[in-house]
């Protein structure tokens, strides 16, 4: 008899419909953005998500974004989403290094990883799970998404070229993050102004170079009107990973099946982001080139290994930090691991400037 009864309610169980998405308690986030909605790289990111969310999940997930400032203003994404003043914001960790020392690294780190090393080691090594313990110890209610992914940014904007190290004694520039920091011991006056602030920043002179992300999204803020030297490669940002941030009490709101759509679209953003961001950087180099009279370089040799032993010395300074330097060596053995691949699978790279 009980065999029987167990048979039966395994056809029950096997037959039964799940719920379905008309009986899911609707969800509406309210996404915060820390940049334009007209750059190129939030249209084909949190932009694409908000238009795919509300189809693939038969209207049970709904998104909604508001330019910066509309809500809350960049810098303070991270505190609104946590607090519930807002329920969900797009933004970029290294935001939040005055608050999280560790922070910037699970944006970006000079001198790599690139794009597909970062995206190995956040899925398939620690990253995620260090990503999320770093906002859960330092006390901030929220679930974090990687979201977007962009490939190398250029290396900055200057008014004047840099060809040694004495060139940056003085300068004020805009910079992001850990390469920021690189800067400033090399002499440079450094500070993080959101998006909208850098151009009027460059045009009355308070500072003299900025960097914000590559050729196609830059020409959309205009910084070639006044400094007319690109330099390349963006040691600094090899790779730009930016997140999305959900209040934890909506995230643990959500029915399961919206949680699993808005992870797997901001996959599929990563994917989405980063090739569009492959596609669209030669079209801005050229026209700045032959247009608008800017001059694409490359670092010279000197520099380059300038930023990068300064680099070490900002890692050393930073691993004071116990979660960096938690973060750091678990980074490091995966890189080191990864090295194998690395060194026997891709093609050399070119040296020097690259010419057209």
């Amino acid at each position: 008899m009980s065999q029987v009864l167990f048979f039966c309610l395994a056809i029950l169980f096997f037959v039964t419909p799940l719920p379905a998405a008309d009986s899911i308690k609707p969800t509406r986030l309210k996404v915060s953005l820390a940049f334009p909605s007209a750059l190129p790289a939030v249209k084909s990111s949190i932009l694409w998500i908000a238009d795919q969310a509300p189809v693939i999940s038969n209207g049970s997930l709904n998104i909604k974004t508001y330019d910066p400032g509309k809500l809350v203003a960049p810098f303070e994404i991270l505190d609104a989403v946590s607090s519930g003043k807002v329920n969900a914001g797009f933004a970029i960790s290294g935001y939040w290094v005055g608050k999280i020392p560790a922070a910037s690294i699970f944006s970006s780190v000079p001198f790599g990883p690139e794009s597909g090393e970062f995206m190995a080691w956040l899925y398939y090594g620690n990253g995620l799970k260090l990503y999320q313990q770093m906002y859960d110890q330092a006390g901030y209610a929220v679930k974090v998404i990687p979201c977007a992914i962009l490939a190398p940014e250029s290396g900055g904007w200057f008014k004047r070229q840099i060809n040694k190290p004495e060139d940056l004694k003085g300068l004020n520039m805009r910079f992001y993050g850990l390469g920021g920091k690189v800067f400033s011991k090399l002499g440079a006056s450094v500070s993080l102004i959101p998006s909208s602030e850098i151009y009027p920043a460059l045009e009355r002179g308070a500072i003299d170079a900025t960097e914000f992300s590559q050729p196609a999204i830059d020409q959309m803020l205009g910084f070639h009107k006044i400094a007319k030297y690109n330099y390349f490669p963006g040691w600094h940002q090899q790779a730009s990973v930016i997140e999305l941030l959900i209040n934890n009490q909506t995230w643990q709101n959500m029915h399961i099946s919206q949680q699993a759509t808005l992870e797997a679209l901001c996959k599929a953003s990563m994917t989405n982001t980063l090739a569009q961001g492959e596609a669209i950087q030669y079209q801005a180099m050229h026209k700045n080139e032959n247009e608008r009279g800017v001059t694409n370089l490359y670092w010279n040799a000197e520099m380059l290994s300038l930023f990068e032993a300064t680099w070490q010395e900002v890692v050393r300074e930073e691993s004071e930090d116990p979660f960096f330097r938690t973060v750091w060596d678990d980074l490091s053995a995966f890189r080191q691991n990864y090295s194998l691949w690395q060194r026997h699978a891709f093609l050399p790279r070119p040296t020097g400037r690259l010419e057209e």
